[in-house]
């Protein structure tokens, strides 16, 4: 049997995971009366919930094809920019990729991020226009825009020569030629088998056993489970083995407890071992970790490991210190918060901790607000406690001149005509600078620019706003320039509490003309904590509490039940990005609340002057 390893890379939302729900049931993989779920692959709940890949996964299949029976191992990688350090790594364990651009957006940021990565590893790519079934593909187009893009990125003449193939994944079916309709997905099998190289380790069976780690997870039973592929030897149950870090140092010796192979869905322990080119996940190590290698008692070298982009936004995270501390979440000491971080920065390398000279706080760094965003949304899913600073840029210095440089993302907007003046008018005063414009079909313009990753801090909210949410704007990291001095956000002033207590109808009744509220009647509110925001561009002291006076004169009519304006609930994404430098966001598994950093009026006054 032949064997092939393949990665599905594209832009957010081009249909990678829909795409292996097809290959997956069109090769046989479940039962004819299996249930099923869409995307199958996406199984984390967050994943789930925003409709997004965040963590890479490996599944396999068989195809019994022209070329004879072939288990093509495929990995779906993740499409958004903040989630890109996984898709680094994973290149480096396959000898082929697909990529796929959908038809009607045709080539975006992360596309050009992706192809970049893999024409840099030396994949040869086979390109893949899916939803070309949608009433505004244009598939002519977009494939001339995929070439021009594989010319523009450096691809070599032999990556150039690039196979392409039409494909609807939701509908699961792919054709070499339009005109010619097909209703399965095996001319994309059979490109697959023919154009993938064979993993060039299969000649390497019989060298000492070598393996680099490219994921890290954790089992309740297995314990620490790194996954690779076998660059040389055979991995069998039982075999002693040792683990070296990129600079050749040993790190611990141990031995394979279980050597576990993708089958379908499913990872099965494979007792007689794996040899060389099929990729698998191995247990019996504890301190190993991702990039290491994992190898035989005589191997002296480590395997290259693809080095990391570094993160472009950092935020501090401290433990919650509101006088509702320790009421909802049952993780609040910081050397808990400290051990939870220290784990996800170990099986996941685009981010960073480091201690801060803050009391129990700690920095964090990745690659975007999402990024961050959803390690935060898993520590409070998981019962933590903890705050929040604004994000902020990582800021490098020049080598040569020591100039101070920030990170510059591309950013590519489509959006309605009547919307594009608005846009650019706000990005430009963020420092954005226009690139290119154009028409994008369907009454639409497409904007393409560069911005400081700051400018875009908290932006996504006031765009949706601007462009009636039908706007879409997709950003990813380009370079580092010099610093392009202060932007001015422009963000309204805030309505703070200025007691402790539950809010009263009344109060927020009467506030309601101040500015939009953040919280509902009946909730528990603390001096100091954010509840509104003010129509104005300063911060004003409220009393939420304050209820109506009442009397023993009998009023002439009844008075008017109080009716109250839904408040404005954010998210923690948009809280993250809605709040000052003088400003965090208290996070709890039951509620996230905005408040200031002193909260007492007084002391927050006399801080104000002293800046």
């Amino acid at each position: 049997m032949s064997l092939r390893n393949i990665a599905i890379i594209a832009h957010v939302d081009h249909g990678k995971t829909t795409l292996v729900d097809q290959l997956l049931a069109q090769s046989g993989v479940f039962r004819a009366n299996e249930a099923t779920v869409e995307r199958a692959m996406d199984s984390n709940d967050q994943e789930r919930e925003r409709g997004i890949t965040i963590l890479a996964k490996c599944t396999s299949v068989l195809w019994n094809g022209k070329a004879g029976e072939t288990r093509i191992n495929i990995i779906d990688t993740p499409g958004h920019a903040d989630f890109g350090g996984e898709v680094e790594r994973i290149l480096g364990m396959v000898d082929g990729c697909v990529l796929l651009v959908d038809a009607e957006e045709g080539v975006m940021p992360q596309t050009k991020f992706v192809l970049g990565k893999a024409l840099k590893m030396g994949l040869r790519p086979i390109l893949c226009l899916n939803k070309v079934d949608r009433p505004h593909a244009d598939p002519d187009r977009v494939l001339n825009d995929a070439f021009d893009l594989f010319a523009a990125m450096g691809a070599t003449d032999e990556q150039l020569d690039f196979p392409h193939i039409y494909a609807s994944g939701k509908n699961g079916w792919a054709t070499l030629d339009l005109a010619k309709p097909n209703d399965d997905l095996s001319p994309l099998f059979d490109l697959i088998v023919d154009h993938v190289p064979a993993p060039k380790a299969e000649a390497r069976k019989d060298e000492p056993f070598q393996i680099l780690s490219v994921l890290i997870e954790s089992d309740p039973f297995l314990g620490r489970l790194l996954t690779g592929r076998i660059e040389a030897g055979k991995a069998v149950p039982g075999m002693p083995i040792k683990a070296l870090s990129r600079d050749g140092k040993e790190i611990e010796r141990g031995r394979i407890t279980k050597v576990l192979a993708f089958r379908g869905l499913k990872r099965q322990p494979i007792d007689g071992g794996a040899e060389a080119g099929d990729i698998v996940a191995i247990a019996g190590l504890s301190k190993a970790t991702v990039a290491d290698t994992l190898c035989a008692l005589e191997v002296t070298e480590a395997l290259p490991a693809q080095p990391i982009d570094p993160p472009t936004i950092s935020m501090t995270v401290s433990v919650n210190d509101s006088p509702l501390a320790g009421r909802e979440g049952d993780k609040v000491q910081s050397r808990v918060i400290a051990a939870r971080l220290q784990k996800e920065a170990e099986s996941n390398v685009a981010i960073r901790v480091t201690e801060t000279s803050e009391k129990d706080a700690y920095e964090v760094a990745g690659r975007g607000e999402l990024q961050l965003g959803v390690l935060i949304e898993s520590m409070r899913r998981e019962g933590f406690e903890v705050s929040i600073s604004r994000p902020r840029v990582v800021y490098q210095a020049d080598e040569e001149t020591g100039e101070r440089m920030e990170p510059i993302e591309d950013v590519m907007i489509d959006v309605d005509d009547e919307f594009t003046g608005i846009v650019i008018e706000k990005l430009s005063a963020r420092k954005a600078e226009l690139k290119d414009m154009g028409p994008s079909g369907a009454g639409k313009t497409r904007i393409s620019l560069m911005s400081p990753s700051r400018s875009l801090i908290g932006y996504q909210g006031e765009f949706l706003t601007d462009t009636r949410g039908s706007g879409v704007l997709n950003r990813v990291f380009s370079h580092y320039e010099a610093y392009k001095g202060p932007i001015d956000a422009g963000r309204k002033g805030v309505l703070v509490s200025n007691s402790d207590g539950e809010t009263a109808a009344y109060a927020l009744w009467n506030l309601e003309e101040r500015g939009t509220m953040f919280v509902g009647a009946g909730e528990k509110t603390y001096q100091g904590m954010i509840i509104g925001e003010n129509s104005r561009s300063d911060d004003l002291d409220v009393n939420p509490m304050k209820a109506k006076q009442l009397t023993n004169v009998r009023a002439s009519g009844k008075d008017e039940a109080v009716r109250l304006t839904p408040p404005r609930r954010l998210t923690l994404e948009q809280a993250i990005a809605y709040i000052e430098e003088d400003e965090l966001v208290e996070v709890t598994p039951k509620n996230i609340r905005l408040r200031k950093k002193v909260l007492n009026p007084s002391f927050r006054k006399k801080r104000a002057r002293e800046d």
